[in-house]
């Protein structure tokens, strides 16, 4: 916790900023400048985090080892005007990325930051305005029609081979997209498909070792 205040107080001038690898956000969630952060993000956010947030996108879209913020003339060009320490309103900011589990604490000032974010909560959601609540409603029930199913089998299989790419073998495979509430069939078959891509080669052996025999290839 101690490294947590230090990052957050406010008495450094400027602060490193590191992207947050996650493979399963990174494949599953959205742009800080997407439609949905805009539309759904914002009001649990609020403003000054959302606008920090697509800052700090941009920023790792052009130095994706990341960068050093400097934190007066980041506040300043956001409009939270030059006040400092913390209690400012970028301080602020950053400290509700914390909070949200958007960004975390490396170091005494460093900041690990999502570059994607999640798909709201059941908890976040009912707390959103009455209209959006409908509107993020109507946005699942899309996700779930023939053009939604069909983005969820691309997620799927994009999933399945960054993790036959970490070097899981089929079986574990298989097993997390489940965990991540695929469903069984298509689970099976972005597994199956994963491992009908061109080898990934590590260290000389095929990553991830050979798909069980009787594994039904996708179509």
């Amino acid at each position: 916790m101690k490294e947590h205040r230090t990052v957050l107080e406010g008495s450094a001038a400027s602060l490193n900023v590191v992207p947050w690898p996650d493979v399963v956000i990174d494949a599953l969630g959205h742009d800080p400048r997407s439609p949905y952060v805009e539309t759904y993000w914002l009001a649990v956010l609020g403003p000054s985090t959302t606008w920090l947030l697509r800052r700090l996108a941009v920023r790792l879209e052009a130095e994706p080892d990341g960068f050093s913020l400097d934190l007066a003339e980041t506040a300043r060009s956001l409009g939270l005007g030059a006040k400092g320490g913390r209690h400012s309103p970028l301080v602020r900011a950053l400290g509700r990325c914390v909070a949200f589990d958007l960004a975390r604490p490396e170091s005494y000032d460093s900041l690990a930051v999502r570059r994607r974010l999640p798909p709201l909560s059941r908890r976040q959601v009912l707390h959103l305005p009455l209209s959006l609540q409908h509107s993020h409603q109507r946005w699942q029930d899309a996700q779930l029609g023939p053009r939604g199913a069909e983005h969820q089998r691309r997620r799927s299989r994009q999933l399945a081979l960054s993790l036959r790419q970490l070097g899981e073998d089929y079986e574990a495979v298989e097993r997390q997209l489940r965990r991540w509430r695929f469903t069984p069939a298509l689970a099976k078959e972005s597994a199956a498909w994963a491992w009908e891509q061109p080898a990934v080669l590590n260290g000389g052996r095929t990553a991830g070792g050979e798909a069980p025999r009787t594994a039904t290839p996708a179509r």
